[in-house]
């Protein structure tokens, strides 16, 4: 899994679309109707802390983890001038540590869609498992295979603003449903522009493959819902998010 590098300079100009506090209020949503007020967060793929940011606003204790030190550099820049508290930790979220455990785990924005092998979902959520409380919940979404496959397929995508630019070269292989991102950036610097080249890779996992790996981890189903709703995902979905139950530990509230 490949940290963003150059892109992290960028990032949020072109995300500037994305409602994070809309998104931050769908996620804050469910975590009210699990009871989950208050306490400890995990945001797993946390980039540049934007969502991370609204939760901390909306009352959680905020921890972020990614394995990119350049968006978490732009995140403790956030972090600076909003005053909020949140703990940053630069790590994989294929191996991540804390010090104890969570009330919550959230992973939005497509974070789990760059888990590219099966084995390595798996060990994702075998340590979410491990450090959810007793009866904590797991919401991520993930990109869906009618996304990579029809909306974006083989198709060039580039965008130009006064301080960046981008050239995005799309390929899906349905066979091993891996969707490429190939990024030339255009990053200005003073009066130039520096070129960056990066690749990004995703997979595309359906909801029972996704449930499979949950239950290996030990985990317990919940939810998968079509994005922003409380509706099935359907054939035309673009974006799905699920929720799983931390399952296990003594004292566990069902």
């Amino acid at each position: 899994m490949d940290a963003y590098t150059s892109f992290a300079q960028v990032y949020d100009l072109f995300m500037d679309n994305v409602p994070y506090e809309e998104w931050a209020a769908y996620v804050q949503g469910i975590l009210l109707e699990y009871g989950i007020e208050d306490g400890l967060v995990l945001d797993l793929g946390c980039g540049t802390g934007s969502l991370t940011e609204c939760l901390a606003r909306a009352g959680y204790d905020m921890i972020g983890v990614d394995n990119s030190e350049d968006m978490l550099e732009i995140a403790m820049e956030k972090k600076e001038r909003s005053g909020l508290d949140i703990l940053y930790l630069l790590q994989d979220m294929r191996e991540f540590e804390l010090y104890g455990t969570v009330r919550a785990a959230v992973s939005i924005c497509d974070s789990m869609n760059y888990i590219l092998a099966y084995e390595d979902l798996v060990q994702v959520f075998r340590l979410v498992n491990n450090y959810l409380d007793p009866g904590g919940i797991f919401i991520f979404d993930m990109n869906t295979e009618y996304k990579y496959e029809i909306l974006l397929g083989e198709q060039i995508f580039a965008e130009d603003r006064e301080d960046g630019s981008f050239i995005w070269y799309n390929t899906y292989s349905p066979g091993e449903r891996i969707n490429e991102y190939d990024l030339t950036l255009f990053v200005k610097e003073g009066e130039l522009f520096r070129r960056f080249q990066e690749t990004h890779y995703q997979r595309a996992y359906s909801p029972e493959e996704v449930c499979r790996a949950a239950r290996e981890a030990g985990m317990e189903f919940e939810a998968c819902w079509d994005a922003f709703t409380r509706q099935p995902v359907k054939a035309d979905s673009e974006r799905m998010y699920m929720i799983f139950r931390e399952k296990g530990k003594k004292g566990m509230d069902k």
